[in-house]
C-alpha cells in the first residue's frame, strides 16, 4: 500500500462518519481533544510536565473527550444506517468487503491497524489515568487549598515516602471502589465549598489498620525497650537545657509467642471501646483477653442506659487508636522550638530565643503571608529594642532562628483551613493531648472495683527528669 492510497482510504473511511451530524460533531471531539493530548503525552514522556491541573487534562479530561467523540461517531453511524429511501432500503448501508479486491483489503488493513494503534492509546492512557488519581501529587496538589494542610504535613513526615492510596485504600478492588465513591463525594464538597474547616478527624470509614499499616509494621515482632532523650529548653535569658531520659517499653509478642509485653501487650487482647465522634472520650471499654474471659470497664460518673451497648459503635483497637497522626503529624510549638534548638537551626546563645521564638510563631496572623512578613519583623523589633547594642537583627544566626521560626509556622499553621496550634491532636503520650490517659486514668472501673492503671512505670522507666547533664546519660552513652 503506497502512502497516497493510504491517505485516500483514510479519507474514504472518515468520511463514512459524517453522513450524520452525531458523526461530524464526533469526529471534530477527536480531533480536538486527540491532537494536544498526543502532545501533552509527548511533554509528559519527556518529562516537562509537573502540575497536577495538566495532569488532570492529560489523563483525564482529554481521553473523556476522545472517548466521548468516539462514542458519538458510532452513535452517528447507526443512526446514519437506519436512515431509508423510499424503497425502505437503508441510505447508508453498511460496507461489504471483498478482502480480494485491493481497494477493500487497503481499507481493511488500514481499519486494523487504526484500530490496534488505537486500543494501545487507550489501554495506556487507562492506566495512566488511574495511576495519576493515586499519584500523591494528585491527591495533594489538586485541590490546593483544602489539602495543603494535610499534604504539607505528610511531606514532612516519616511516611513521606510512602503514598498516599498505600493507607487510604490498600489492596484489594473492593476498597479501591469504596475510596472512589467516597472521593466522588469528596470532589462536590470542593466544587460546592461545602467542605470543613479544617478538616474533620478522625475518619470514621478509613480502612482498618491491620490491613494497611500492619503490610509494613509486625506488631507482633516490636520487641524490647527504647532509651528516649528528649532535650527542652527553658525560656529564660540562657535558654537553659534541660534533660528527660526514659526507657519506653515498647514490647511487642503476642499469641504466637506465647507472651506480650510492653506498650503493644494491646494486640494481644482484643480491646473494643464505645466513644464520642472525636474518639477522645471514652465511655466503655471491653478487653478480651487470649482466653475468651472479658473485662468490662465503664467510665467513672457514668451511668449507661440499658440498650448503651447495643445502640452503639463499638471500635475495635487497632495501631491509629493511639498512632492517630502516623502522617499527618502537626508539631507543637514548644516541641518544635525544642528540636530546632537541639538540631542547632536555633542558636541558643541568643539571649532569650526561646521565648521570642514562642511568642512569634504563637501569634495571630489572618494569612500565611502576613505571618512570613510579621514574624521576621517581631523578633528583630525585640532585639533591636531591648539590646540595640548586641546587633543580633544583623546577624547570621539570628536569621537562620528566624527563619526557622518562619518555616515552623508555615508547615504547621494554616489560617484558610483554620488549622491552629492544638487543632490535630496526637495521642502518642500524655503532653499535649490526655492520649493514653483516655483509658489509663484511673477513672474506668470494672463492676468489682477494678480500674485500667494509670503507673508511670506500665509504659516507661524514669531515668532522668528535668536535669542538666543526667549522670545516666555518660553511663549509657560514654
Amino acid at each position: 500500500m503506497t502512502f497516497k492510497s493510504f491517505l485516500r482510504t483514510f479519507r474514504v473511511l472518515t468520511l463514512r462518519n459524517v453522513n450524520h451530524p452525531l458523526g461530524l460533531i464526533g469526529l471534530m471531539v477527536m480531533y480536538l481533544s486527540g491532537i494536544p493530548m498526543v502532545v501533552l503525552l509527548l511533554l509528559d514522556a519527556l518529562g516537562f510536565l509537573d502540575s497536577p491541573y495538566v495532569g488532570i487534562f492529560t489523563f483525564l479530561v482529554l481521553p473523556a473527550g476522545f472517548a466521548l467523540g468516539a462514542l458519538l461517531v458510532a452513535l452517528g453511524r447507526w443512526r446514519a444506517h437506519r436512515r431509508t429511501d423510499e424503497s425502505d432500503s437503508p441510505l447508508y448501508p453498511f460496507p461489504r468487503w471483498d478482502l480480494n479486491n485491493g481497494e477493500d483489503r487497503n481499507r481493511f488493513v488500514v481499519m486494523i491497524v487504526g484500530g490496534t494503534l488505537l486500543l494501545i492509546v487507550v489501554a495506556t492512557l487507562s492506566y495512566r489515568g488511574v495511576e495519576y488519581t493515586e499519584s500523591v501529587g494528585f491527591c495533594g496538589k489538586t485541590c490546593h487549598t483544602v489539602m495543603q494542610p494535610e499534604y504539607t504535613a505528610y511531606s514532612n513526615s516519616p511516611h513521606a515516602r510512602v503514598s498516599c492510596v498505600e493507607c487510604h485504600i490498600g489492596p484489594g478492588a473492593d476498597w479501591y471502589v469504596r475510596s472512589k465513591l467516597s472521593g466522588l463525594r469528596q470532589v462536590w464538597a470542593v466544587i460546592t465549598n461545602s467542605y470543613n474547616r479544617p478538616i474533620g478527624t478522625p475518619i470514621h470509614n478509613l480502612r482498618p489498620a491491620r490491613e494497611t499499616c500492619e503490610q509494613c509494621h509486625w506488631p507482633q515482632k516490636f520487641h524490647g525497650d527504647k532509651v528516649l532523650v528528649k532535650r527542652h529548653y527553658d525560656e529564660d535569658e540562657e535558654n537553659s537545657e534541660l534533660v528527660n531520659a526514659l526507657v519506653l517499653k515498647v514490647g511487642g509478642g503476642g499469641k504466637e509467642s506465647g507472651f506480650a509485653t510492653g506498650i503493644h501487650w494491646h494486640i494481644d487482647l482484643d480491646v473494643d471501646y464505645i466513644a464520642d465522634e472525636s474518639r477522645e472520650d471514652i465511655k466503655w471499654i471491653r478487653a478480651t483477653r487470649p482466653d475468651g474471659s472479658t473485662a468490662v470497664f465503664v467510665q467513672d460518673g457514668f451511668d449507661p442506659p440499658a440498650d448503651f451497648v447495643e445502640t452503639s459503635e463499638i471500635r475495635r483497637m487497632d495501631c491509629l487508636d493511639c498512632h492517630n497522626r502516623p502522617t499527618h503529624t502537626y508539631e507543637e510549638p514548644d516541641v518544635a522550638v525544642n528540636e530546632a534548638i537541639t538540631a542547632g537551626l536555633i542558636d541558643k546563645s541568643i539571649p532569650y530565643i526561646k521565648r521570642e521564638t514562642m511568642a512569634a510563631i504563637k501569634g495571630d496572623y489572618p494569612t500565611q503571608e502576613d505571618a512570613r512578613r510579621e514574624i521576621p519583623l517581631r523578633m528583630a523589633a525585640y532585639y533591636d529594642k531591648e539590646m540595640p547594642d548586641a546587633g543580633w537583627a544583623g546577624k547570621p544566626a539570628f536569621q537562620k532562628a528566624v527563619q526557622t521560626a518562619v518555616d515552623i509556622y508555615s508547615r504547621n499553621i494554616f489560617p484558610k483551613m483554620k488549622v491552629a496550634w492544638g487543632t490535630y491532636p496526637n495521642h502518642i503520650g500524655h503532653e499535649a493531648s490526655p492520649g493514653c490517659f483516655r483509658c489509663h486514668d484511673d477513672s474506668h472501673s470494672t463492676a468489682d472495683g477494678k480500674t485500667i492503671s494509670q503507673d508511670c512505670d506500665t509504659c516507661h522507666t524514669l531515668l532522668a527528669w528535668e536535669e542538666r547533664d543526667p549522670e545516666i546519660l555518660h553511663q549509657l552513652f560514654p
